[in-house]
Parts: structure tokens; C-alpha cells; sequence
């Protein structure tokens, strides 16, 4: 366990780092956003088309790796309203779901488990994060409608939700690597060199960043939250979550699912991760209750430490 928590540390720590830069006023909240739009638009795009690119492309599209991981995405997301609907609207129940199964893949999980795991690792998780983009967040956005403007509403709310993955380099980036991995094809040596060196950036930046995003979402919510309202969605996500996939993966593995052991170790190291912090920013732009969303990404990243490495021990 102690060596397992000498891996994760320095992982967890650049997330102190940017918290603690930003509560102390050294990182400017105005520079958060430049942060963010170099991860999100540059290093991380490059991490993942590298990836997409060296994984073979079988592992890129595994229909039984997707349709475990979807499913257990729907079970959490379903299991979540199906707790929290009777006592909030469906804004704030499909956003407390969506942040209740949507892990920290792109800033957190890639380079976490990538270090962890070996370059192996990187298909089931640039799988998990392309169904959790596409499918687990449309989901959740088109529930988050139903109480606001009916029908047209949910449409209206699809079509931005599509509007913006089509802007959203990281899906792109994904497909890309995933063309040039089933082509065969390299880039010429001095664009690879320069998309490395982009790529070497993600990991440090990305993770600096989410404590930056976790303390600004923290500074501006201002309004009292009462702790039964996040703290057991944030366990939700750190132990429910990871149980049902490894639940649900040893099902499919008894029924003759084409999964193997170390996909399974992967999915259920994905899904222990804490919650994805690009769904504060979603919230807000939704109008759901932000404070409350931030405060269980807060929770379950600081928890994250000890639970995602007990997880590692028992797996690894």
C-alpha cells in the first residue's frame, strides 16, 4: 500500500498545488482559463491522438469493453436520480448524476493510469471517455431539460449538447489517433516531436489545473450546501461506482464477454477516480446548482488519494 500511495502522490499533490496557488492568490483566477484552453485545445488533444494512434485499433472499438462500461455509466446515472429526484428538480438530479458517473478520465485518469499500468491501459481508457462524452453527458443534459421546457426543450438542449462536442477537440483528437492507428500511419518525425512535447505537458498542467478549477468553483459558491446533498454522491462515485463495474465485468466475463483480467483492473481503476471536473462547468451553463456540484467533485478528489490507491493495492 505505501508504495502504491509513493506512486499516486505526486499525481494527487499537483492537484494540491493548483488549489492552494489559487486560494493564496498566487495563480490569478483570470489565468485559470488560459490553464484550461491549453489542456483542453493543445497538451491533452496531443496525449490522446498519440495514444489512439499507438493502440491497436481493436482495442480503440472493444464492443464488450463499451457495453460494460455504458452500462454501468446508465446504473449510476439511473441509480442516482432514482435517489436525489424526490427531494430536487431534474437539473439538479441529472448534474448530481452526471458528476456521480463521469470520472476524471481526460485530466486525471489518462496519465494515472497510463503511469500506473503501462501504455497498455490507454484503449479501455480513451474508450470510457469517448462513451462518457458522447453518450453519459447527452443523456444527463437532455434529463436535466425535462422540468424546464418540455419536449422542445430536451431538443434544444441535444442540439447544444451536439454543438458542443463538435467543438470539443478532445473527441476529435480521439477519432483522429484512432484513423491513424487503424491506417498505419505516422506522422513526419519533427510534427510527432513537436505533438510529443505538447503530450509531455498534458499530465502536470492538466492535473495543476483541476486544483485551480476546484478552488474557483469552491471561492464562488458561496451559498450553504448541506452535506447530505453531496457528500454521499461523491461516495457514490468513489465506491459504488468502481463496485458496479467490477460487479457487472465479472458477469460479462462468466457469460464469455471477450474482456480479460487487466481490461477489467482498468475499467474498475477508471471508475474510482473522482468526479470529472468539466461537470461544474456544465453545470453552470445549465443552471444547476453549482455549488453543490463542485463541492462533490471537491470531496471525492480530495478522498480520491486514499480510496483510488486502496483501489490500486487491491488490484495491481
Amino acid at each position: 500500500m505505501l508504495a502504491v500511495l509513493v506512486a499516486t502522490f505526486p499525481f494527487f499533490a499537483l492537484v494540491l498545488c493548483g488549489y492552494l496557488a489559487t486560494r493564496g492568490g498566487a495563480l490569478p483566477a483570470g489565468a485559470i482559463g488560459g490553464l484550461n484552453s491549453f489542456v483542453l485545445y493543445f497538451a491533452l488533444p496531443c496525449m490522446l491522438y498519440r495514444f489512439g494512434a499507438q493502440t491497436p485499433i481493436a482495442q480503440l472499438l472493444d464492443p464488450a469493453v463499451a457495453g460494460v462500461y455504458l452500462l454501468c455509466a446508465l446504473l449510476m446515472v439511473g441509480g442516482t436520480i432514482a435517489l436525489t429526484r424526490r427531494s430536487m428538480g431534474w437539473n439538479d438530479a441529472a448534474f448530481g448524476a452526471l458528476v456521480a458517473a463521469f470520472p476524471n478520465t481526460g485530466f486525471m485518469g489518462v496519465p494515472l493510469l497510463v503511469a500506473l499500468l503501462g501504455a497498455h491501459s490507454a484503449g479501455p481508457v480513451i474508450l470510457s471517455m469517448a462513451l462518457d462524452m458522447v453518450v453519459t453527458t447527452s443523456l444527463c443534459i437532455a434529463l436535466s431539460r425535462l422540468d424546464v421546457a418540455g419536449a422542445h426543450g430536451v431538443a434544444v438542449a441535444l442540439r447544444n449538447a451536439a454543438r458542443g462536442m463538435a467543438v470539443n477537440p478532445m473527441p476529435w483528437s480521439i477519432a483522429l489517433g484512432g484513423l491513424a492507428s487503424a491506417l498505419q500511419w505516422r506522422l513526419p518525425a519533427p510534427v510527432d516531436q513537436t505533438l510529443a512535447m505538447l503530450a509531455g505537458a498534458a499530465s502536470p498542467v492538466a492535473l495543476f489545473t483541476i486544483g485551480a478549477v476546484l478552488a474557483r468553483s469552491q471561492m464562488n459558491a458561496h451559498e450553504h450546501v448541506p452535506p447530505r446533498h453531496y457528500v454521499p454522491i461523491a461516495l457514490a462515485k468513489l465506491v459504488m461506482h468502481p463496485l458496479t463495474v467490477w460487479g457487472v465485468g465479472r458477469v460479462a466475463m462468466a457469460l464469455g464477454a471477450s474482456i480479460s483480467a487487466f481490461t477489467l483492473t482498468v475499467l474498475v481503476l477508471l471508475a474510482a477516480l473522482p468526479s470529472a471536473s468539466n461537470v461544474a462547468l456544465l453545470t453552470e451553463r445549465f443552471g444547476a446548482h453549482g455549488g453543490r456540484v463542485a463541492r462533490i467533485i471537491m470531496v471525492s478528489t480530495a478522498l480520491a488519494f486514499l480510496s483510488f490507491s486502496a483501489a490500486v493495492a487491491l488490484l495491481t
